[in-house]
């Protein structure tokens, strides 16, 4: 089993905003736990949810792919 070094991941409600699907933390939040947000085709109400990169989030019409890359916090 490895080990994720706690810099290999963004959250969700980080994602949202990182790829300009909602304006604000606040509205992340919002729309996370209304169950307007899927991630690789299920819906997702945890904002901390945390995504490595390759996961696919779709939210109000439009799909982001995660992309792999070491995250600053």
């Amino acid at each position: 089993m490895s080990t994720q070094d706690k810099n290999d991941h963004i959250t969700l409600g980080q994602a949202l905003k990182k790829y300009d699907l909602v304006a604000s933390g606040g509205m992340a939040k919002l729309v996370i736990a209304n169950g307007e947000v899927f991630v690789d085709g299920v819906i997702e109400t945890r904002r901390g949810r945390k995504l490595y990169g390759g996961e696919i989030i779709k939210f109000n019409g439009q799909e982001v792919r995660v992309e792999h890359e070491r995250y600053t916090t």
